[in-house]
C-alpha cells in the first residue's frame, strides 16, 4: 500500500522542514509549499491525501486556500491556527476543514490528528465506486446516508459532499436514533476525544450538516437541539 501523501503549506521554512522530517520518519510521503501558488503547483503535480494548512500565509491566507481545496479536491484538511485565534478555527470548520491544531503544537498531537483524519478518509469508497445496496442507506432528513460507501445523497440521487468528520457525526446519529447525545458523548463516539467536551467544533459541524440535510435548516427536524443536554437524531416517519 502506498504511503499517504501529506502537503505542508506554511511560509516558515523551519516549521515545514521540521514537520516534513517528523512525518517522513513515520512513513508518510511529504511535499512542501510556502504559499498558495506553490500549493497549487503541488496539487497539479501530485495531489496529496491531506493538506496541513497554516492560516497566516502571505498573499492568499489559509482560509481562502481551504475554501479553494474543499471546492475542488477530495482531500483531508487540517488547519494550523494561532493559539488564541478561536474565530479562525470556527471559520475553518465552517468552510469544511476536517480538524485543526493550534501553534505551538506537539508533533505527536499533530500526528494523532493526521492519522484520525486519514483513517476516516480511507474508509470512504474510492472515486467512481457504485453506491452500496439500498439496504445500507438510511434516511437522514431530506437525504440518505450510505453507510457502506460513507456517502450522502439528496432526494434526486446526486451526491452531497461531506467531510470525514461530518460522516462520522451522521453515522453516530443514525446508530443512536431518538437518543439525546451530549457534546461529550458525540466526541467519544466519533473517536475525537482529543477535543474539549464543549468545543464549538461539534456545534459548527452540526450547523453545516443541517444546511445539507434539513429542508429548513433554521427549523431542524432531523437533528434537533435538546437545550442543556445536546442533540438528538429523529428519523423521518416510515413510508
Amino acid at each position: 500500500m502506498d504511503a499517504a501523501r501529506v502537503l505542508i503549506v506554511d511560509d516558515d521554512r523551519s516549521v515545514r522542514d521540521m514537520l516534513a522530517e517528523y512525518l517522513r520518519a513515520h512513513g508518510y510521503a511529504v511535499a512542501q509549499a510556502a504559499d498558495g501558488a506553490a500549493m497549487r503547483a503541488e496539487l497539479e503535480r501530485d495531489p496529496p491525501d491531506l493538506v496541513l494548512l497554516d492560516i497566516r500565509l502571505p498573499g492568499e491566507d489559509g482560509l481562502t486556500l481551504a475554501r479553494y481545496l474543499r471546492e475542488r479536491y477530495d482531500v483531508g484538511i487540517i488547519m494550523v491556527t494561532a493559539a488564541g485565534e478561536v474565530i479562525d478555527r470556527v471559520i475553518g470548520l465552517e468552510i469544511g476543514a476536517d480538524d485543526y491544531v493550534a501553534k505551538p503544537f506537539d508533533p505527536r498531537e499533530l500526528l494523532a490528528r493526521l492519522k484520525s483524519v486519514l483513517r476516516r478518509l480511507q474508509a470512504q469508497a474510492p472515486a467512481g465506486a457504485q453506491p452500496a445496496p439500498a439496504s445500507r442507506r438510511v434516511a437522514v432528513g431530506r437525504c440518505s446516508l450510505d453507510l457502506a460507501a460513507h456517502r450522502l445523497f439528496d432526494a434526486s440521487g446526486a451526491e452531497v459532499h461531506i467531510t470525514s468528520m461530518e460522516y462520522e457525526l451522521l453515522r453516530v446519529f443514525v446508530e443512536n436514533p431518538n437518543r439525546v447525545l451530549s457534546r461529550d458523548r458525540l466526541l467519544t463516539l466519533t473517536r475525537n476525544r482529543a477535543w474539549e467536551p464543549f468545543d464549538r467544533s461539534i456545534d459548527i459541524r452540526i450547523a453545516r450538516l443541517r444546511r445539507k440535510i434539513e429542508a429548513e435548516p433554521a427549523n431542524p427536524v432531523a437533528i434537533r437541539t435538546v437545550r442543556g443536554a445536546g442533540y438528538m437524531f429523529v428519523p423521518p416517519p416510515a413510508g
